[in-house]
């Protein structure tokens, strides 16, 4: 027996040997390939064989050290990741001219290994071509159908904002988490509009599904899912993968619950939510025998996913760093209170607040530019050979527009890495428009719920700070507040308690 294991685990440190060496050979044919140029290549560290730059790089936040490597090497500078190659974009100025102006270019998603793993280059947020245009054109138009940015996505805030407060109410001033609560009142609003209702906190179908969406946008950002991504071979040996798979498949399944009783109880004149209208437009193409549909079911499971965790996740998340950052920085709620208690009172805020809050409406923007909360973006890739600020930039490339660059560009901002609400100020104390507040992205792959979210961010922060005053707990320092922040595929703020005590 122990010959027999001997002979198997030589056996397997040959192949793996094997595999190494038919890796280094094709990276040594690769680099070897890229001697006839067909231009100036942007400038980067000096790859090793095999690994690339990975030994020079914190995976762990690899958004701070592309910003420090852009100290040394420029605004467009090119990394390894292994054997592929990635370029970096930095600062408002080249991430705009790239996206907005070049917006064919440099518009199309990478979709690494882990990506694969949740979409399958179907829905939205990781497909490419007619059947990402399709996908987005009908989500866009149907989403504003039933409400987003409108009258009635307002009445809907509204009222999950009285069952939030209700829950907040439970703790009686005594610390607490906000996560649970906050993720729940948020995906009811994107849940409202999917499938036309919304669920109870206490519903397990429910707190599941938005717990196994948290827990994927968190641990898809995660080194090992990055290492998985880099080395895809190395996926049966990583715990995170599984975790991930796992995930998905539940979530899958849980689905297709709500869309058949959906479909069983289906009006095709009177749809309740986006997956009615799916429906409606998937049984319209079988009717007329419609060949090479994008209305099929796993472009509808997987849109549904990329809302329901998109709507859920970038709200919760930049509403918690809200709340936090109230309490880290007492005397800024302060004149937030003061303005809401002088122009509001004691009644429901509504959106055409907006415009009379002007101090309150920079708060809820520096949330966002400081909260940072989407770093990396998503990954793009090039759609076409370009010349692009003097650097020559290939087709299929790997490019990551650096949102944490443009956020916390030093030429933008007056004070980049503190929290200031003056920075979407006047002279005169009136809310400006800055062009670096880029939260959202930019181009063909901005965000296709901005208006919903910014909706929710300001009817929420508002109510909830008109309702509450958020502390840090009994004897615990505003100071223990980080803004360092736990990295996923967003920044989700560090692990914390919060006091919501009742103002009279």
């Amino acid at each position: 027996m122990a010959v027999v294991e001997s002979l198997l685990q030589f056996a397997s440190t040959s192949a793996l040997l094997g595999a190494l060496l038919l890796l280094l050979v094709l990276y040594l044919a690769s680099s070897g390939s890229t001697s006839q140029k067909e231009g100036k290549e942007p400038p980067g560290p000096k790859p090793l064989p095999l690994v690339g730059n990975l030994l020079t790089l914190d995976l762990t936040r690899s958004f701070d050290t592309f910003f420090e490597l852009s100290k040394t090497y420029g605004n467009i500078f090119q990394v390894f990741l292994g054997h592929r190659k990635t370029v970096v974009l930095v600062g408002y100025k080249t991430v705009k001219e790239a996206l907005v102006n070049y917006a064919e270019v440099f518009g199309d998603r990478e979709i690494g290994p882990g990506f694969k793993l949740k979409d399958e280059e179907h829905g939205i947020l990781f497909s490419n071509g007619e059947n990402w245009k399709e996908m987005r054109r009908f989500a866009l138009s149907n989403l504003r159908d039933f409400g987003m940015g409108k009258r009635g996505s307002e009445e809907k805030i509204i009222e999950e904002i009285h069952h939030l407060k209700g829950e907040f109410d439970k703790f009686e001033g005594k610390p607490f988490d906000t996560t649970q609560p906050v993720n729940y009142a948020v995906s009811n609003i994107i849940s409202s509009i999917v499938y036309g209702s919304r669920f109870e906190y206490i519903d397990p179908r429910f707190t599941e599904m938005v717990a196994r969406a948290n827990e994927n946008v968190r641990v898809g950002g995660s080194f090992s899912m990055m290492i998985y991504n880099i080395f895809p071979w190395l996926g049966p040996f990583l715990k995170n993968r599984a975790v991930v798979v796992k995930n998905i498949t539940q979530n899958r399944a849980e689905k297709k619950k709500l869309i058949t009783a959906l479909l069983e109880t289906l009006n095709p004149h009177d749809p309740r939510g986006f997956v009615d209208s799916f429906l409606i437009h998937k049984l319209s193409d079988e009717k007329s025998g419609k060949k090479d549909s994008y209305f099929h079911e796993e472009n509808l499971m997987l849109t549904v996913a990329n809302l329901f965790a998109a709507g859920t996740d970038t709200t919760g998340t930049t509403l918690r760093w809200g709340l936090m950052l109230m309490a880290k920085y007492p005397h800024i709620q302060d004149r937030v209170q003061e303005e809401i208690d002088r122009v509001i009172g004691g009644r429901q805020p509504v959106v055409d607040d907006r415009k009379k809050l002007p101090y309150t409406d920079a708060v809820i923007h520096e949330i966002q530019r400081l909260a940072n909360i989407v770093p990396l973006s998503l990954p793009h890739r090039t759609t076409s050979d370009i010349t692009f600020n003097g650097y020559f930039i290939k087709k299929g490339t790997t490019v990551v527009p650096l949102l944490t660059s443009v956020l916390k560009d030093e030429s933008e901002w007056e004070k980049p890495n503190s929290f200031y609400p003056e920075h979407f100020l006047d002279e005169k104390g009136q809310f400006v428009k800055r062009d670096a507040f880029m939260p959202f992205s930019a181009g063909r792959r901005v965000c296709l719920g901005e208006s919903l979210a910014r909706m929710e961010l300001f009817l929420f922060f508002t109510s909830l700070l008109q309702s509450y005053r958020f502390t840090t707990p009994p004897g615990v320092s505003e100071d223990a507040l980080d803004l360092k922040g736990i990295v996923g595929i967003t920044l989700n703020p560090s692990p914390h308690k919060l006091c919501a005590i009742r103002r009279s």
